[in-house]
């Protein structure tokens, strides 16, 4: 049980350390990705207009999906087991994008709450699945 615990935080923790990373790289190599995150920031502080860019929340859909699955192998990987630890990480993902969604509900269109929203779990899932098909 405690291995289990254990790769949910570490999961929990790589999810956000990958998340933040990749925006980061983004913004520094793709500067029209940073001026995007910075306005979205702006309007989310300030309560100011933001205009979505299609291309920006695609390429957030597929950051979603990369450290999503990548998060669910770590945790399936330290919890020593491949359903429990990344449904219970999937679950704490999804309650946390459920909050992302409510925050920025009236910046972004609603396709992409949906989208980020419904890739959380499966994809966290999946990362554990990979992870039992590694042995």
């Amino acid at each position: 049980m405690l291995r289990i615990i254990l790769g949910v935080i570490a999961g929990f923790f790589g999810w956000v350390l990958l998340w933040f990373g990749g925006e980061t790289i983004l913004s520094t190599v793709w500067p029209k990705f940073g001026a995007n995150q910075a306005a979205f920031q702006a309007a989310i502080e300030n309560g100011g207009k933001f205009t979505a860019d299609t291309t920006m929340l695609l390429t957030h859909v597929v950051l979603c999906s990369i450290v999503s699955v990548i998060s669910g192998f770590l945790a399936a990987l330290i919890a020593g087991e491949y359903k429990r630890a990344p449904l219970v990480l999937g679950l704490l993902l999804l309650a946390l994008g459920l909050l992302k969604v409510v925050m920025s509900w009236p910046y972004v269109p609603v396709w992409y709450h949906i989208i980020f929203t419904a890739i959380l779990l499966p994809l966290v899932i999946l990362g554990g699945k990979l992870k039992a098909a590694a042995r």
